[in-house]
């Protein structure tokens, strides 16, 4: 992928009509508070793609694979590999997710509302809502939605929901360890320390402070998503 195709990445669907967002107390843990904005800060010098990340995000949100079809495959943390038209520029590694936008897309395409915004900003899926339609999808600029082809029984992890037949699902930041207190598991298993996570309110914070200092970007700012993970070094 080149990097100026990286930066046009997807395309906004029209919806038909705007709906307003499902439920704001599914999940609506301790967390969930004007107060607090959660935001992500991901530093590209730092980052060479190992994947560790994006391993671990699968095994601990039992994240669907198919070993028969890689194709269908799901993901909620995905490594693109960007190189610019320059000459002698190197290929470079970006962690991708769901960016959490204040404005979602997929929030306003939703037909049944299943998908929603809670209060601390991070976009929701209600899985039991779901019809599978993939409007979500679509209307997604940056891709960060998979849909869930097969049914799987391999669950790594007990203590967050099984992957649902049918629905579709992405990165949630790992709501259920932010309401207990923890950090998403992308940020705990990198060792280079590439992602910083925390309240975009509190301007003592470590995301606060990097983004204050000008220096980060967010993918396809053009269009005004409000999208809450930044990149260092893009």
């Amino acid at each position: 992928m080149k990097r100026r195709d990286f930066l046009k990445l997807g395309g906004i669907v029209a919806a038909a009509s705007a709906v307003t967002p499902a439920s704001s107390l599914l999940y609506a843990g301790k967390t969930t508070t004007s107060a607090i904005k959660y935001g992500l800060v991901i530093d590209l010098t730092k980052c060479d793609g190992c994947g560790e990340c994006a391993t671990a995000c699968r095994i601990a949100n039992n994240v669907a694979t198919s070993p028969d079809n890689e194709k269908i495959n799901n993901y909620w943390l995905r490594i693109a590999r960007v190189k610019s038209k320059f000459p002698n520029s190197h290929e470079q590694a970006i962690p991708l997710m769901c960016m959490h936008c204040d404005n979602a897309p997929c929030v306003h395409v939703c037909p049944v509302k299943a998908s929603f915004v809670r209060k601390d900003g991070i976009v929701m899926i209600d899985k039991h809502r779901c019809i599978g339609c993939r409007y979500c999808m679509i209307a997604c600029p940056y891709k960060a939605r998979s849909f869930v082809f097969k049914h799987n029984e391999g669950f790594s992890n007990p203590d967050v929901p099984k992957t649902m037949h049918g629905v579709v699902e992405k990165c949630d930041f790992c709501v259920t360890r932010i309401d207990s207190g923890r950090m998403p598991v992308c940020v705990e298993s990198c060792k280079k320390g590439v992602m910083s996570f925390g309240n975009l309110f509190d301007p003592e914070s470590q995301v606060s402070r990097l983004i204050s200092s000008g220096k980060v970007h967010r993918v396809r700012e053009d269009l005004h998503l409000g999208a809450k993970v930044y990149y260092l070094g893009l």
